[in-house]
């Protein structure tokens, strides 16, 4: 908490966002509260649309607070492309997925008409993953391709590419499992000097391992993930997805995957050594290989109480 409100101090708007993003969980309600009650403050002062939609998201998901119509009221006075945008945003973040459509198609005709490019592109996208979402995969996919052909024609190679690993995600989600993977396949070459874009497509490559049950390849692709993704933004996701690859061998009792693994994140990531020793102690008790003893002094050399919890999460951590 202490770190979100400094950054709020400070106005720093970007990283107050991508804290409330990675560390909202962690906060009780009244911490919560007051943590939105400021940072939606510091986004109207600093006329920041995102970090709005951001606070409003979390006010009406995580505390029951709806200040929706108080957005609506904005984005009628301002009536500018930035909070029309970010409105529609947090209509499909709601589920309010046609409100959000409606609300793009008249943002496409507007700036259609003024002419502005990267702004057309960005509606194709949004478009895109509200059709993905409703599980219309040919038009989510022919919407980014309309945003792929302008942000080429505007130069702009990595949302290019951003928008190539996620179409070959939703070619996955559609039932194309091998076109997805020769895509993702295709795209690395490209990304080799680009740590977040590489982290998105063995992200991609792991979902599509673990659809598949093969947790070995799930677990190397989020051993990868979570090397490219050290210092960045998207180190939390990693570590996300890999936290989500252990709970489901958990659920399915398949301890022995987890601990012949752990050896090799450890040694990728000695600062975290303590923690997968930990985990490995876990899977080993819980199929049998050694006593609650052992296994209890691997988890008392872990001392963040974040990782304390997920131990706890993924298998009892209190021996």
């Amino acid at each position: 908490m202490e770190e979100i409100l400094k950054a709020i101090e400070e106005k720093d708007c970007k990283k107050v966002a991508t804290l409330l993003y990675h560390r909202v969980d962690e906060l009780g309600d009244e911490e919560l509260k007051e943590v939105l009650e400021k940072a939606e403050k510091l986004a109207l002062e600093c006329g920041d649309f995102e970090l709005y939609k951001l606070t409003v998201y979390y006010f009406h998901e995580l505390l029951g607070i709806d200040k929706l119509s108080e957005f609506e009221k904005m984005a009628e006075e301002k009536d500018t492309f930035e909070v029309k945008f970010e409105l529609a945003d947090l209509y499909y973040l709601i589920g309010e997925l046609e409100k959000s459509l409606d609300l793009y198609r008249a943002l496409l005709e507007e700036e259609t008409e003024k002419g502005n490019k990267e702004n057309i592109a960005k509606i194709y996208y949004a478009m895109a993953l509200i059709h993905e979402e409703l599980q219309e995969y040919e038009k989510a996919i022919g919407l980014m391709e309309k945003a792929e052909e302008i942000y080429r024609e505007l130069e702009n190679e990595d949302e290019v590419l951003r928008i190539a690993i996620h179409k070959a995600y939703v070619l996955f989600e559609s039932g194309e499992t091998y076109e997805a993977k020769a895509m993702l396949a295709g795209l690395l070459p490209r990304v080799l000097d680009k740590s977040d874009l590489l982290v998105e497509i063995h992200l991609s490559f792991e979902e599509i391992f673990e659809e598949d049950e093969n947790y070995d390849a799930a677990l190397q692709e989020c051993l990868y993930a979570l090397i490219h993704a050290r210092g960045s933004d998207y180190e939390d996701i990693a570590f996300g997805s890999l936290m989500d690859v252990l709970w489901q061998l958990f659920l399915e009792d398949d301890f022995e995957t987890v601990y012949l693994h752990m050896d090799m994140f450890a040694k990728a990531m000695p600062e975290l050594a303590d923690f997968f020793e930990a985990v490995k102690a876990i899977a080993l008790y819980k199929d049998g290989k050694i006593e609650a003893e052992e296994a209890g002094k691997a988890i008392e050399k872990v001392k963040d109480p974040r990782l304390l919890d997920l131990l706890e999460f993924l298998g009892e951590a209190e021996m």
